[in-house]
Parts: structure tokens; sequence; C-alpha cells
């Protein structure tokens, strides 16, 4: 490549950073031994919501211009795969209201009728909720339309891609555990089971603050998505029916239409978790400059344009 940038990676992280790159008139190529379609974001439940990720500080600001990107793209929800939908996010203790919940255009506490049973508190609001499998497609496009291209190659050290260009930006997810190499970053394991709307029109988000338990509702435009788990430092991929069963019959218990629906899919993936989400620049050995941007858990379409935009201005040197 004679370009001006590789980011490595192409989950959700990875393609938004390069849309921004190459937007801003750079020549960009992504790198990446997955398809899009084979990351974990693709099996990610799409709710934009900040969700096990660090700093606090900063979380906050990057969110929030997630939010406002990804609410322009809920416009167009057919080409994009974003929509904005109202849903609640309940617990069974009151939460502190986080910095950016000010931010969110009519997001209030949640009245009694409208918390599921043995929920006393929550919020409300309406979120953009992303169809993943969509979305990356649309990011593709919109990346390929700005002059982008993607490789589907295995990167073995970041070195190799500072000799291809100036600027590499490493968005690698749980990979940058072997690749950095960087071992605070670990997995978190997700299962969660699609099944067969049968009639849900919000989403759904229950914490139980004195388990840690939680469950997810999303109706997406192929079925609803049933959730969750958050297995630390488990590698398995694989989804387990016992836990499937155990999602279907929590989330049945907020909403018992669920308890019958058809299951139409089992996916797992492993969230890339890192106490702080790292996002910095440096220099490669052959003197390219590097920016890292990974580490986000559970929030990285809750993030994406946030950390893209911050990233590209560490790549300009600011």
């Amino acid at each position: 490549m004679t370009g001006d940038a590789i980011v490595v990676g192409a989950g959700v992280i990875g393609l938004t950073t390069a849309v921004v790159l190459a937007e801003a008139g750079r020549r960009v190529e992504v790198w990446s031994r997955e398809r899009p379609a084979e990351t974990t974001s693709a099996v990610a439940g799409g709710l934009w919501w900040p969700y096990r990720i660090e700093p606090r500080e900063a979380v906050g600001g990057w969110a929030l211009a997630s939010f406002r990107q990804l609410s322009r793209l809920a416009d167009r929800p057919d080409e994009t795969g974003v929509r904005l939908v109202e849903g609640t996010h309940a617990s069974t203790e009151p939460e502190r209201r986080a910095d950016w919940a000010a931010g969110v255009p009519g997001l209030r506490p949640a009245g009694h009728g409208e918390l599921p049973a043995g929920y006393g508190h929550g919020l409300r609001a309406r979120t953009p909720l992303v169809d993943m499998p969509a979305y990356l497609g649309y990011l593709q496009r919109r990346f390929a339309a700005a002059g982008g291209t993607v490789a589907h190659r295995a990167v073995p050290h970041l070195a190799e891609a500072g000799r291809c260009a100036p600027l590499v930006v490493n968005c690698t997810g749980l990979g940058a555990r072997d690749l950095v190499p960087d071992p605070r970053v670990h997995p978190v394991q997700g299962q969660v089971v699609v099944v067969e709307d049968p009639g849900v029109t919000e989403w759904l988000v229950a914490e139980d603050g004195a388990t840690g338990e939680f469950l997810h509702v999303f109706p997406q435009p192929y079925g609803v998505i049933l959730g969750g788990t958050a297995r630390e430092h488990v590698w398995d991929r694989s989804p387990s029916p016992a836990t499937a069963r155990s999602i279907i019959d929590r989330c049945a218990r907020v909403d018992p239409r669920l308890a019958e629906a058809r299951v139409l899919a089992h996916r797992a993936g492993l969230r890339p978790v890192r106490s702080p989400a790292r996002l910095e620049a440096g220099r490669l050995p052959g003197g390219a400059r590097l920016v890292h941007n990974y580490g986000h858990g559970g929030a990285g379409v809750t993030v994406s344009w946030g950390c893209a935009l911050v990233a590209a201005r560490l790549a300009d040197g600011d």
C-alpha cells in the first residue's frame, strides 16, 4: 500500500475510525483477519447505552458524540440499520444518574407502571437501537464511497503495517492482548438468543443490583435479541444450551409472550474489556505514528463515533 493510513481491525470501532479518516481526505486501508460479519460487533445487541467501559470522565463525551451521529443515521433506517426506539433501563436499586444522561433528549425517571415486575427504579429514553449486521454493511459501503479499501489479512505485528503507511490505528479489540501485547485486555463472554418477535416494540434492560444478574430484550427487524451474560475471562464462543434456556426464562418473567417464541438463533461473543479503554498515540519502531483505539467492552457501538473522532485528532498530532 502507498496510502496514508492503515486501520487494523474491522469491527465497529475499526470501520467507524476508517470512515472518519477517509472522509477527512486520507487514503485508508483496513486490515483485518476477520471480515466485519465475523467480528464480535456483528453479534452485539446494538443498544446505545454506556456499558462496561472506563474511564468514566471520558465516556460521556464519547457516548454523546455517538448518540448525535447515530440519531442522524436513524432518519434512514432502511439504509443504515439504525432506529430510534423507546425503552426502559430498570434496576432493583436506585442508581446514580450518569453525567451523560443530561445530553439524552427526553430521558426521564420511569413511573412504576412503566417498570417490569420486581424492579422498583429505572429510566425511560428514546435511544438508537442498531441492527448490527446491517449497520456494519452500511459502514463498509460508506467507507468504500470515501475511497477506502478492506484487506482480509492477518497482522502478526503492528510494525508490519507501519512499514506500509505513515499512520497505523490499532482497533483490534481483544486481539490487542497479543498484538500490542497488552495483558490488560480480557474477554467478557456474552451470550444471546434470537427469537421470533411476538409483538415487542420497546427495548428493555433490567438489572438486579444485589446479584448482578441482568437481562435485556431488544426488538430488531429480524427478531428479538434476548440476553444476556457477562462471564469474565471466558474465551469460549460456543453458546451453552443451559444458558440459553436460563436467558429465555428470565426474559419471559418480564414478558410472558417470549416463553413460547420460536428460537431463530443462538449467538455468543467476546467483549474486549480494558480498564480504562485505550485511546492514545505513540510511535512504531520505524517512525510511523501509532494510535490505539481499543478495549471498549460492551459499549463499542455506543462510543464508536466519539472515539473515532478523538482517534482522528490524535492521528493529526493533537
